[in-house]
């Protein structure tokens, strides 16, 4: 696909947050940006539910979920949004699942997961949602596979992962799910597994480079997995240090780049956003070596080899949310200083309109 000039790319702030969010949760329906639960600025699990309408620039509030939570997992199953997991008020996990209907405007509580769990991952395939890993009450992480049927409202077990862990990154390739990384106890892991819909079996692909923490993980259209930044997590006597080094995988050859055939971020950088957007890898904002949050965006050009800056965000942040809808990336939320309630669009720009 064409790839866009560095100039073309443009910031706008748009309607903030009705308050500040963090540990929110994105999804797009038909189009629509809901944000569904996080943290408020006391730092309690909220049970808001939330639509943009970018017609007038506003935020509109629908019915609340029933169950207040943050670092909810949310699947979208046609005109439903299926929340799963996440943290209570009372900040343990949670087994309560529920799915709010967007036509008709109201949630139903649906069969709990079987173990509550914090940090699991989740992709849709043919209409099943697909829960990978989690961390239950007891802090230690799962290797747990579940799929469930919306239309018998029933979870099953499949082959459990070779490696357990919790806020890993999956991503749906053909009939393959991928999952790279994650934590353990606070710790990062380089595990990177793969798990066939077909065989229903698993296959250990070969470990990512190095282990991080708040790295960035992206997929683009031609089946790379883009490793980003982070924070290197230091020895017995070493304090953890931010990186820029960038990992790329290759799905078709099953292996990962040499450290020469990559290109480093300009930035040292973790707890930021990144996501695949007309033809690049983009990060955005997060935490470094500096004092401050960092306002500052990077784009890599695959045809240059090469990391450009980019407009740097209007509100400076780490820990934001990011989707992205129609070919614009969307960050939602964050923190500086305190939950922030910032909102802004990275986008194109065409002619004179967004």
């Amino acid at each position: 696909m064409a790839v866009a000039a560095a100039h073309e790319f443009h910031w706008l702030s748009l309607a903030p947050l009705p308050t500040g969010r963090v540990y929110h949760s994105l999804a797009e329906v038909g189009g629509q940006l809901f944000v569904v639960g996080g943290c408020d600025e006391t730092g309690q699990p909220i049970s808001a539910l939330e639509l943009y309408s970018p017609e007038v620039d506003q935020w509109v509030g629908l019915p609340p979920m029933p169950t207040p939570r943050a670092g909810a997992a949310v699947a979208v199953l046609g005109k439903q949004l299926l929340v799963l997991g996440g943290v209570g008020i009372d900040q343990r996990p949670l087994k309560s699942v529920e799915l709010y209907n967007t036509e008709e405007g109201r949630w139903r509580k649906r069969s709990a997961l079987r173990e509550a769990a914090m940090g699991i991952s989740l992709t849709v395939k043919d209409g099943r949602v697909f829960a990978v890993g989690g961390m239950g009450r007891d802090l230690f992480p799962r290797s747990v596979l579940q799929q469930y049927d919306l239309r018998k409202d029933m979870w099953v077990s499949l082959s459990p992962m070779p490696t357990p862990r919790y806020d890993a990154a999956v991503h749906l390739l053909g009939t393959k799910i991928y999952v790279a990384g994650g934590r353990q106890c606070k710790r990062s892991v380089k595990a990177f597994e793969v798990y066939d819909t077909e065989s229903r079996s698993w296959a250990v692909l070969p470990s990512m480079p190095c282990k991080r923490a708040y790295s960035g993980l992206v997929w683009d259209r031609e089946g790379q997995l883009y490793s980003l930044g982070g924070l290197r997590q230091g020895g017995v006597h070493q304090r953890p240090k931010f990186t820029k080094n960038v990992n790329i995988f290759d799905s078709q050859q099953g292996v990962w780049q040499k450290s020469e055939e990559t290109v480093s971020l300009k930035t040292k950088r973790a707890d930021f956003v990144s996501a695949f957007l007309q033809g690049r890898v983009i990060v955005a904002g997060g935490l470094g070596n500096q004092p401050s949050m960092l306002d500052s965006v990077e784009a890599y050009h695959p045809g240059k080899r090469k990391w450009e800056y980019l407009p740097p965000m209007t509100s400076p942040r780490c820990s934001a949310s990011c989707i992205v809808i129609q070919d614009r990336l969307l960050v939602v939320g964050g923190v500086n200083q305190s939950p922030s309630p910032a909102h802004e669009v990275l986008y194109v720009k065409l002619g004179e309109s967004l």
